[in-house]
């Protein structure tokens, strides 16, 4: 849904708050949510609409929540506000970092992270068809103390009225200000400028721009989303309950679009998590960040994932964990206590339990049986291990990488394989079997009689 592209739009993210009731040495802004910081967030949601231009407001922690923006959106713009002057000063030094912007200014925060795009997009649509400001409302049977937006006859914005300045008529209003803004940049320079610190704080607030505007004989709007969109972050339990919120929403996206979640309540999903059609969740799997599941799939209780893919009809777990740089072919089997990284398994290969398998590809068909495990790691260097196309690697086989083994061949179990096993070969590297008649009587007689002596 991008903007018009005759009108320009530039996303302004504040982001400067000292955070302090996080009690953390890190930036709130960077406190994550579903795997991805708050900021990433804000900016994505945003990022859906195609700004030209991106700015973030810093303040405390500001070089690393710079660093994290532009991970996310290289070009985007960063502006100190030092000290800390209140959010239309913040609005004020982003626009001025642009100063040959003239479109829509859209003004979010860092620490509001559940945010849709289409609500977004109502708020810059709201100012492309003439209002000169957009503020964002939500219904809210018992406001308390949030801002009131006063609404004239028409139904456009007359005000902003915090809670403590209402009329008793005016804190009977139930539509509330969530604080998040667009507006006509042009005139919208001068409001800023003009913006007074005669208040309580002292600070200069970014809702004043609505009297500014009404002033100026220009209309103002209200766009309008569900309180849940506009959940902000002060501190960790308010953290813990936009991620409750995140997941509820994910969680019935996934089953709107064809996944089953067996027991919704207890599966994690990430912020960029993918489920096709038909994939089956147990109970209790967490996906971190970077997760594809193709269709068919299922995915076993108790796993765990990471920068994974899984491909058509695989099945994974039940308590399996799947590190980044796993990809498990069509059909291919991954079982209960096995932990694959950075590994490939071709279409139909089987890994059913208590195995690991890291830097390696593994052929179409393939059996890793239980205990095997890739050496891949020599204490400096990690290596890789090659299995072909029908291998049979038996259990508690241990592969020294780099090792290859190859189309069809077969590792007895117990091995420890460090060189090249040749297509259909059987490769066997243990001690031979040494069978001592009797001798395990007469052992347990010696080890009685020495415990004996030491009591006495």
């Amino acid at each position: 849904m991008p903007a018009n592209p005759a009108t320009p739009l530039a996303v302004i993210v504040l982001a400067a708050g000292a955070g302090t009731r996080m009690k953390s040495a890190t930036p709130k802004p960077l406190h994550t949510v579903a795997g991805a910081p708050m900021l990433a967030h804000a900016m994505a949601s945003a990022g859906a609409l195609a700004p030209a231009h991106f700015v973030v407001v810093v303040g405390h922690g500001g070089a690393a929540v710079a660093a994290a923006a532009r991970a996310f959106a290289p070009g985007t713009a960063i502006v100190e506000q030092t000290p800390q002057r209140g959010t239309g000063d913040a609005a004020r030094r982003a626009l001025a970092a642009l100063p040959d912007f003239d479109g829509t200014a859209l003004v979010l925060y860092a620490d509001t992270p559940l945010l849709r795009p289409e609500t977004l997009e109502a708020m810059v649509a709201a100012v492309a068809g003439g209002a000169a400001v957009a503020a964002l409302g939500f219904e809210r049977a018992d406001p308390g103390a949030y801002g009131r937006l006063i609404l004239t006859p028409e139904g456009d914005l007359a005000r902003i009225v915090e809670a403590a300045d209402a009329t008793p008529a005016e804190r009977a209003v139930t539509l509330c200000n969530a604080g998040v803004m667009a507006f006509d940049a042009k005139p919208g320079r001068r409001w800023l400028a003009a913006l007074t610190n005669d208040n309580a704080k002292g600070e200069h607030y970014l809702t004043d721009l609505v009297a500014a505007a009404v002033a100026d004989g220009r209309r103002c709007a209200v766009a309008r989303c569900d309180e849940a969109e506009t959940l902000g972050v002060n501190d960790r339990i308010d953290l813990a309950a936009v991620e409750a919120a995140f997941q509820r929403r994910a969680r019935a996206a996934a089953m709107r679009e064809g996944a089953t979640l067996l027991a919704p309540e207890t599966v994690f999903l990430a912020f960029d998590t993918r489920l096709g059609r038909d994939v089956v969740v147990g109970p209790h799997v967490v996906f971190g960040p970077g997760v594809t599941v193709e269709d068919r799939a299922t995915i076993g209780a108790f796993s765990a994932l990471e920068g994974c893919t899984i491909r058509a009809g695989a099945a994974v777990g039940p308590f399996a964990r799947l590190r980044p740089g796993a990809d498990v072919g069509a059909e291919a089997r991954i079982g209960n206590f096995v932990e694959v990284k950075n590994a490939v398994f071709g279409p139909g290969a089987k890994a059913n339990h208590l195995a690991y398998v890291g830097d390696a590809s593994v052929g179409a068909g393939a059996n890793i049986g239980a205990g095997v495990i890739t050496c891949n790691y020599d204490g400096t260097a990690k290596h890789r291990t090659v299995i072909g196309e029908g291998a049979f690697i038996g259990s508690n086989a241990a592969l020294v990488a780099p090792v290859s083994i190859g189309d069809g061949a077969y590792v007895a179990s117990g091995s420890v394989i460090t060189a090249d096993v040749a297509p259909d070969a059987l490769a066997l590297a243990r001690g031979r079997q040494v069978v001592k008649p009797g001798l395990a009587a007469r052992l347990r007689a010696r080890l009685a009689a020495m415990k004996q002596m030491r009591r006495e």
